[in-house]
Order: structure tokens, then sequence, then C-alpha cells
């Protein structure tokens, strides 16, 4: 994963993280990882409809908000996320709303929906206030391994983006100032990870091990998975979380089986704990 403009994640203050929304929700997962501060970010209501799942995905710091699509008699409930959003804002917290209101597997923009213009409207006038633009890429959104670039671009003055007096015009000129400088900064990994021949030719084994170690399962809960997100775009986000889930039971019952095979306990213990270096060599080789 490559950073740019990752000094923009000291910025203090009430903070909008505005961002495209290629691959559902990694890329919340990936923007709320790079900061130190808790990020709460809008995520699609129809997630809450059971009560342990609402309980969670709270407890994650997502707000509900809802569309169109998902209900007419459910937009009235926006009202509770903007609300939300303003009492995080007002105590210095983040925020982040992908502005596109929706996800497509898909690098180019879709349309920009009005919530993210919203906030930053009613919120405006609080002190330091500002909105930070944050573009993703992903060179797959299916293959095994990947190549992230995340851009952030310089945080810009809330009070800046309103110049009209009109909210139509203000809301239009929010989104197209903010259309560019996403658009812009989307940069799609095309290249392979370069690597000296002698380095890739070390990588040989330990990539071999790791492939061979990690296939079957890996294989499995891959196939499981698109059978279960079939025609939707949670494929990438639902096997990474089954897969961070899962495997440290996977490196567990390495470790029994070898502890099991004879192998003293320390040794197996310390076997085990070098499964993540076979696997992340691998990956580096399938990537160079």
């Amino acid at each position: 994963m490559s950073v740019t403009g990752s000094r923009f994640l000291e910025t203090q203050g009430p903070l909008l993280i505005t961002a495209n929304h290629p691959n559902s929700f990694f890329d919340a997962i990936l923007i709320g990882a790079l900061f130190k501060r808790p990020v709460h970010f809008l995520a699609r209501g129809d997630a809450f409809t059971k009560p342990w799942h609402s309980k969670m995905l709270r407890m994650l710091h997502m707000i509900p908000i809802y569309r169109l699509s998902e209900g007419k008699e459910n937009l009235g409930l926006n009202e509770k996320a903007f609300r939300r959003s303003k009492e995080i804002l007002s105590t210095g917290g983040i925020v982040l709303i992908f502005i596109e209101g929706i996800c497509v597997n898909k690098h180019e923009l879709q349309p920009f929906k009005k919530g993210a213009a919203r906030i930053a409207s009613e919120n405006k006038a609080l002190p330091g206030f500002s909105i930070l633009p944050v573009s993703l890429a992903y060179d797959s959104f299916c293959s095994f391994g990947k190549i992230i670039n995340i851009i952030l671009a310089p945080p810009i003055d809330a009070k800046t983006l309103f110049i009209y007096e009109e909210e139509p015009k203000n809301s239009k000129h929010f989104n197209t100032l903010l259309f560019d400088v996403i658009g812009q900064n989307i940069a799609i990994p095309h290249h392979k990870a370069a690597i000296a021949p002698l380095q890739k030719g070390l990588l040989f084994i330990p990539a071999a091990i790791g492939m061979a170690i990690h296939f079957l399962p890996y294989l499995l809960i891959k196939k499981m998975v698109r059978v279960k997100t079939r025609s939707t775009v949670f494929y990438d986000s639902v096997l990474f979380g089954v897969l961070l889930v899962v495997y440290p039971f996977f490196v567990l019952l390495i470790c029994a089986v070898l502890y099991l095979s004879g192998i003293p306990v320390s040794s197996a213990v310390l076997l085990s704990l070098s499964l993540p270096i076979f696997a992340r060599c691998a990956v580096v080789y399938k990537k160079s």
C-alpha cells in the first residue's frame, strides 16, 4: 500500500473526509486504519436492519444513512445521521463520507450526492473545520494479492467552499471542486513491484512454501465467499474480513498439527508464527 500525503493524517480539528468508493467497506477499513484518531463513517442503512447488526456496526463507529432505493420511509432517519455527524465534528472528531453515495467496482467517479455538501455546510462555522479529499485505487478488486494507492489531497478550509448565497449553487460548487480533486488523484497501480532478479530468486523457495501451505484453505474460503457475494460489490471486502477472522485459527491449527507430529512445542510455535512471513513472500513473488 502506497500512501501519498501522509502528513495530512495529522490534521487537527473537525475533519470531514470525502473519498471515492470503489471497494465496499474495505475502503473504510483502509482509511480508518491510517488515522490515529477514531474515524466515524456513514454506511448504507440497510446493513443496520437487525438489532445485533446495528449494535455491532455502531460499536465500529458506523452511522447509518439511507438512500431512496432502501425505502422512502427510511429517508427521515437521515436527519439522525446528520445530527450525529454534527456532534462528532463539534467535538473535533473525524467523519468519513463516501461522496458518490454508492459503491461500484470501478475507478470512474460516479455523480456525487448532496450528503457531503450538506454536512460541510451545516458545520462550516466550526473553528478549524476542514475537508480532506481522499482518492483510493486498486490494481484489482478480486485477485490474490493487491497493490493499493491512497492519495490525500491538502485539507480545504470549509468556509472557502461556500461562496454563494443560494444553497443549491454552493452544493454544486462543493461537488464540482471535490470531483476534480478526487478524480485527478485516482492513480490506478498498473506496474508490478520492482525487485532485483537475485531477490526474486531468493524469494522462490519461501514463496513456494507459503503458496503450498495456504493454497487450499484460501481456495475454499474464496469459493465460499464468491458464492455468498455473487452479483454484489462485497466480494473483496467479505473475503478480507473472513480471512482476518479465520487466519489466527488456521495458525493455531498448524501449530497443533506440528506438536502432535512430535515436534517440540517451542519449534511448533516458532514455525507457526512464521506462516505470515511465508504468505507475504508468496504475495511479493506473485506481484513482482
